[in-house]
């Protein structure tokens, strides 16, 4: 059985693994936007950045919220601290073995 932390991890580089959903998550890092204002820089449709923001929104990477007529998109950054987490687990578990591979190398030479 696939336990919730697993689960959301998925949901989180799923959300991470389109070029596209990575520049938006750029975008709104810097300050709260509008769909359209999102929508603008890209060669594709209102309905397909949407489709994108939904991806992003159930990993719950961002946050939407009606003001009159017009949604509003931020990011949640707090919301990527478990992939953050299972990277540094990693980044720490290759730099002992490359440490190790390193001593082993110098040890051949002398």
């Amino acid at each position: 059985m696939v336990n919730s932390s697993a689960l959301r991890l998925d949901s989180i580089f799923h959300a991470l693994s389109d070029s596209t959903r990575r520049s938006i998550l750029r975008d709104v890092a810097s300050r709260e936007k509008t769909v359209t204002e999102i929508a603008r820089p890209y060669a594709i449709s209102l309905a397909a950045v949407s489709k994108h923001l939904k991806v992003l929104e159930s990993a719950d990477l961002i946050a939407r919220e009606r003001r009159g007529s017009f949604q509003i998109v931020r990011l949640k950054p707090a919301a990527l601290k478990p992939a953050e987490q299972w990277l540094a687990y990693y980044e720490k578990f290759w730099n002992t073995q490359l440490d190790a591979l390193e001593r082993h190398f110098q040890g051949e030479k002398k």
